[in-house]
């Protein structure tokens, strides 16, 4: 009976540490960039895209779909950089123990 008291408190210790990360993550920006900088854009830790920054050489009309190839790309920079921020927040809470491919925590 001991060893499930203890399990029930580490589990709730472990939402909690979660809970936080989530707090943690949603208050998270990370800058994506691409094109040596001319398309900078932020995105929070969940995804949301704060704002997008393009320099105004790009503005040429006969360069659109470089600008659309370039804000894509800073979109997936930042996108990698807020996934790899939110796995080592999960180490962190899991202490260490990675989670399966494709499991996608509520955030």
């Amino acid at each position: 009976m001991k060893n499930l008291a203890g399990l029930m408190k580490q589990a709730s210790q472990m939402q909690s540490k979660m809970e936080e990360a989530q707090k943690n993550l949603a208050n998270l920006t990370v800058d994506g960039a691409a094109g040596a900088g001319l398309v900078t854009l932020q995105l929070t830790g969940k995804g949301e895209m704060r704002s997008l920054k393009i320099d105004p050489k790009l503005a040429d009309p006969n360069e659109m779909e470089m600008l659309q190839d370039l804000i894509v790309a800073a979109y997936t920079d930042a996108k990698n950089k807020a996934e790899a921020a939110s796995s080592e927040a999960m180490r962190d809470v899991t202490g260490g123990l990675d989670l399966p491919p494709g499991l996608k925590l509520p955030f």
